[in-house]
């Protein structure tokens, strides 16, 4: 009786390497881990059968494994192409699928605001794309293209006609620069707005401190006990605020701001100071404009463009204090809020450091351009449309 002997495998020294990795690495996968030990044992002289009771597998499955690499070597043992099973939907369907979710569901009739998977499979079916479709497959289908229909951004379009000059002398004043020219050592950089409707939200029940896998819990109910305007100016540059609390925001509340800041040193003797507002009614316009120089000769007010409050800095302190201060709202009072945020800004002047801001006069003149060239693209798919 004949045996058939074991195939003899013999490694070169980058093959060893390289089938060790894979038969110890965490993460290599569980197949390719027990290939590699097969072949590794196999060249160490190993028998099948004694491979097969070492690795706990059947003896042909490590006759199958052998043989392939002392064919193929490395690339043998990875898994052959297979047919695999008929899709069971065709390349159309799969394309209809995608276009109707692009589709707003109101433009198709029908009563949703947003497309979900459950909801795309079921009108797949009611428009006999398909007799029948699982969410799943609909879920995969749009992962491959990154479609997300259940998902929306909201968005507001341009309409300061000055926008690109008015964003570009502000990006110019965080750049320490003013008509081209470079500021001067006493000349500083404002950005100033208020933070408006901060309530006192006294919470029925005490606020439970956090524990062990346990987070901070706060009483959903809660009794009103106010509400009040933070005002706020901070020095871009030097990374310092100045704050205060008024019963409601206005020309007055605003000017008590600047007069708070224009007393103080280096303020007060500055050469020039600049003020960036946005455009809201306490320092809207030229009358804005001519009450703080008339006010303060050394201050000048720059505006933002219309709708642009992210060229202001201070929203960006708005948020931290939101964040570290106001939010969860448990305040006893107003009295505790005007007292937390004036202690914060203390905290927050003792440790603060400049925002760094990368938003430059060229990423502004990169993104008008985008935003130029979808502007013309969507007016000739409209042309292109009234023409059909």
């Amino acid at each position: 009786m004949l045996v058939a002997l074991a195939v003899p495998v013999v490694l070169t020294a980058s093959e060893r390497h390289r089938l060790k990795k894979m038969a110890y690495g965490h993460k290599t996968p569980h197949q390719a881990r027990q290939r590699a030990t097969i072949v590794l044992l196999a060249a160490r002289g190993c028998s099948n059968a004694r491979i097969a009771a070492q690795t706990r597998m059947h003896v042909d499955t490590v006759r199958t494994w052998r043989g392939r690499f002392a064919a193929g070597g490395l690339p043998a043992l990875a898994d052959r192409r297979r047919s695999g099973r008929p899709p069971s939907f065709t390349t159309l369907q799969l394309a209809e699928v995608k276009v109707l979710a692009c589709q707003l569901p109101a433009e198709t009739g029908t009563p949703l605001s947003r497309w979900s998977c459950p909801e795309l499979a079921r009108e797949v079916v009611a428009r006999a794309i398909a007799p029948a479709m699982s969410a799943s497959t609909v879920r995969r289908w749009l992962k491959a293209d990154a479609i997300k229909p259940w998902q929306y951004r909201s968005w507001i379009f341009i309409r300061d006609p000055d926008f690109q000059a008015k964003a570009a002398r502000v990006l110019d004043l965080y750049a320490r620069t003013f008509d081209g020219e470079p500021l001067g050592e006493d000349e500083y950089v404002i950005s100033s707005d208020e933070k408006t409707s901060i309530q006192a939200r006294c919470r029925c029940h005490p606020t439970l401190a956090p524990g062990q896998a346990r987070a901070m819990r706060v009483s959903h109910e809660y009794q009103r006990g106010g509400a009040l305007a933070y005002l706020a100016a901070y020095d871009v540059h030097r990374a310092k605020v100045f704050g205060r609390c008024e019963q409601k925001t206005g020309i007055a509340p605003f000017m008590n701001l600047v007069t708070q800041v224009m007393t103080t040193e280096p303020y007060a003797s500055a050469k020039r100071v600049f003020w960036i507002v946005d455009n809201g009614s306490s320092h809207r316009g030229k009358k804005a404009i001519n009450r703080l120089t008339t006010a303060f000769p050394n201050a000048a007010m720059v505006h933002t463009p219309v709708h642009a409050s992210w060229t202001n800095q201070i929203e960006i302190f708005f948020s931290i204090v939101q964040r570290k201060v106001v939010s969860p709202n448990d305040f006893t009072n107003l009295t505790q809020v005007r007292d937390r945020l004036r202690a914060f800004e203390d905290r927050y002047n003792a440790t603060a450091q400049p925002f760094q801001w990368r938003f430059t006069t060229s990423d502004l003149d990169d993104l008008l351009a985008t935003l130029d060239r979808h502007t013309l693209d969507r007016q000739q798919e409209s042309s292109v449309a009234l023409a059909a």
